[in-house]
């Protein structure tokens, strides 16, 4: 089943807890958490969604490569500068859905276009 989102003015919150209920198959009748639905998620627009000032300033995204003093922090309107609104979206939806061995595949079936 094909799914086809319009992020304009839309929180990306919002948007990504929609995305994460239709990639797990939570609004089906044969949901198993073990099983992966047979969707295709398409959203855009990304860059039009609608941010919060107070959240582009303080919410930061950590990063770390394992090696001494290589911890990241960038907030949000730097990766919104550098990467622009469908990484936001893309971490957003990845960090709802569970962390198990299903989890890229799930987030392989998103496609989030400008």
């Amino acid at each position: 089943m094909k799914y086809t989102f319009d992020a304009t003015n839309k929180k990306p919150g919002r948007l990504a807890t929609e995305v994460a209920v239709l990639l797990m198959g939570k609004n089906r009748a044969d949901f198993a958490k073990n099983k992966i639905p047979d969707v295709e998620i398409e959203v855009t627009n990304a860059n039009l969604m609608s941010f919060d000032a107070n959240k582009l300033r303080d919410k930061t995204y950590a990063s770390h490569s394992g090696y001494p003093g290589s911890l990241k922090l960038p907030n949000m309107q730097e990766v919104l500068d550098k990467k622009g609104g469908k990484e936001i979206l893309r971490r957003a939806v990845l960090g709802m859905l569970p962390k198990n061995k299903l989890r890229p595949q799930m987030i392989k079936r998103v496609k989030i276009t400008d």
